[in-house]
C-alpha cells in the first residue's frame, strides 16, 4: 500500500476528528439538534473547513457507513474467483463488519441511526445509489453483462437494500448477537432461498 504524504495524513486526521466529534455530539444531543458549527468548533476548525470534507451533516453522520460499503465491495472483488456470488458477498461483508465492530464509532453510529428516521432513510438511499457499481462487480464475477442479464441487478438490490434492514429488524426484536453474526445469518438465509412453504394443516 502506498504511504500517504504529510498533507494527505493531515487531511485524514482532520476528517477522522470531524467524524469523532460529530458522533460524540450526535450521541449527546441527537442528530437533529446538533449543528455543523458545533461539530467544527469541537475540532477547532471553521465551518468552511468542515465543508471541504463533508457536504452536509448527513454526510459526516454516515461517513463510516459509506466507508463500510466501499470496504465490503473491495473485499468482495478480492474474493477467490471460483466462489459463488452470495458466498463471496457474505464472506466479504462478515469480514468487514467484524473489523468495524472493534471501532466504538461503529456502535455509536448504529445508536444514532436507530433513533433517526431521516438517517435510516438516508443510509438506504446512499446504499441504493451504488446499485449499478455493485451490479457491475456481481456481473463480472458471474461472467455476464448486467445490461443483458437481470440477475446481477437482482442480487445487488437484495444485498444493498435487504440485508441491513433485516439486521436492524432482528436487533429491534431483541437479538443481541454481534452485527457480523446477524449479517452472516441474513446471507445464509438468502442463499438457502426464500420460497418458504405455506403453513398447512393448522387448526382454525
Amino acid at each position: 500500500m502506498e504511504k500517504l504524504g504529510l498533507r494527505e495524513r493531515k487531511k485524514q486526521r482532520t476528517r477522522e476528528a470531524l467524524i469523532d466529534a460529530a458522533h460524540a455530539l450526535f450521541c449527546a444531543n441527537g442528530f437533529e439538534a446538533t449543528t455543523i458549527d458545533q461539530i467544527a468548533e469541537s475540532v477547532e476548525v471553521s465551518s468552511r473547513t468542515f465543508f471541504r470534507y463533508f457536504a452536509s451533516k448527513e454526510d459526516v453522520a454516515l461517513a463510516l457507513a459509506d466507508d463500510q460499503i466501499t470496504a465490503v465491495l473491495e473485499a468482495f472483488a478480492a474474493q477467490p474467483a471460483g466462489l459463488p456470488v452470495l458466498t463471496a458477498m457474505r464472506t466479504a461483508a462478515v469480514e468487514v463488519v467484524r473489523t468495524y465492530e472493534t471501532d466504538s464509532r461503529f456502535h455509536s453510529l448504529q445508536d444514532v441511526i436507530s433513533v433517526s428516521p431521516a438517517l435510516t432513510a438516508a443510509r438506504l438511499e446512499r446504499a441504493a445509489a451504488r446499485f449499478d457499481e455493485v451490479a457491475r462487480l456481481i456481473g463480472a464475477r458471474m461472467g455476464v453483462d448486467p445490461a443483458a442479464d437481470p440477475r446481477p441487478h437482482l442480487v445487488a438490490s437484495v444485498t444493498l437494500c435487504a440485508v441491513q434492514p433485516a439486521v436492524v429488524a432482528w436487533r429491534a426484536a431483541g437479538s443481541r448477537a454481534p452485527e457480523s453474526e446477524l449479517t452472516g445469518q441474513a446471507f445464509a438465509l438468502l442463499s438457502a432461498g426464500l420460497d418458504y412453504p405455506a403453513a398447512t394443516g393448522r387448526e382454525s
